[in-house]
């Protein structure tokens, strides 16, 4: 699910900054939304890490307390 989430969602940020841009072409409005996608790509490409870790089982044991972390 996460490894399909990252995709979609910056996709639909995308196409959702385009769309705005193109409804108020000004400075403004640009530099928004070149924010909001830069800051949120890094977020996406997170999302999709977690879900290629959870499919690989990394979160199936979780240690308890710390000497449970091997050296």
């Amino acid at each position: 699910m996460w490894i399909i989430a990252g995709p979609l969602a910056i996709y639909y940020l995308v196409k959702t900054a385009v769309n705005e841009i193109n409804k108020k072409p000004v400075i403004d409005t640009k530099i928004q939304w070149a924010v909001f996608v830069i800051v949120f790509i890094p977020i996406a490409i997170g999302i999709i890490i977690f879900g290629v870790y959870a499919v690989k089982g990394e979160y199936d044991h979780l240690p308890s307390s710390s000497a449970d972390i091997p050296d």
